[in-house]
């Protein structure tokens, strides 16, 4: 089924913020992996990870009401979450970490039909 672009609502200057905070993301990402390897506090990471996170799910959610009905909107809910548990259960960061980084990859890399499909 085709995703349905005539709603998406856009503003002047989006991509650049996306392109910060994707950036931002990333590197939180990569202090959780220091965090877990005992280089950087996994505080920072998952500050650095969720913050930037919760920016592009807004921007995203912003621009298509509708992702946050697609697998892919549910999925940045479910990932977000996790990280937000490495906070709170230390002990289970590590496979967390891992359990995101797998969702995120078959997330972003599935193909349009899955990564877009309404499930409710």
């Amino acid at each position: 089924m085709p995703r349905n672009r005539d709603q998406v609502r856009d503003f002047p200057g989006k991509r650049w913020v996306n392109v910060v905070l994707r950036t931002a993301h990333v590197i939180g990402v990569v202090l959780l992996g220091a965090a877990l390897l005992g280089a950087a506090p996994l505080t920072l990471g998952v500050s650095m990870t969720l913050v930037p996170g919760v920016g592009m799910l807004l921007i995203d959610t912003w621009a298509n009401p509708a992702h946050l009905r697609e697998t892919a909107g549910a999925g940045v809910i479910v990932k977000l979450v996790l990280v937000a548990l490495m906070a709170l259960q230390p002990a289970w960061a590590p496979a967390l970490f891992w359990l995101v980084l797998v969702l995120s990859m078959l997330l972003s890399h599935a193909p349009g039909t899955f990564r877009h499909r309404q499930l409710f």
